[in-house]
């Protein structure tokens, strides 16, 4: 896939857990790990804008796009 989401690198580097960032964004344990865990289908802007919030963060910071060639031949 293209997107790559490293939303579980900016947790750890802001120090917050799966649970605290649940609780400060309004989203359920289980979307929340479907997103880190690079599973989602899409993230609504508003998701997107409440994440950046929580973690001080850029989008560009947590999503991340990689050509398809390159991520062939990284394999």
């Amino acid at each position: 896939m293209p997107i790559i989401v490293n939303l579980d690198v900016i947790m750890a580097k802001r120090k917050i857990s799966l649970n605290e960032l649940s609780e400060r964004v309004d989203l359920t344990l289980s979307n929340l790990s479907i997103l880190k865990t690079g599973k989602a289908k899409a993230i609504r802007f508003s998701t997107l804008d409440a994440i950046c919030k929580a973690l001080d963060c850029q989008p560009g910071d947590i999503l991340e796009y990689v050509n398809d060639e390159e991520e062939a031949t990284n394999l």
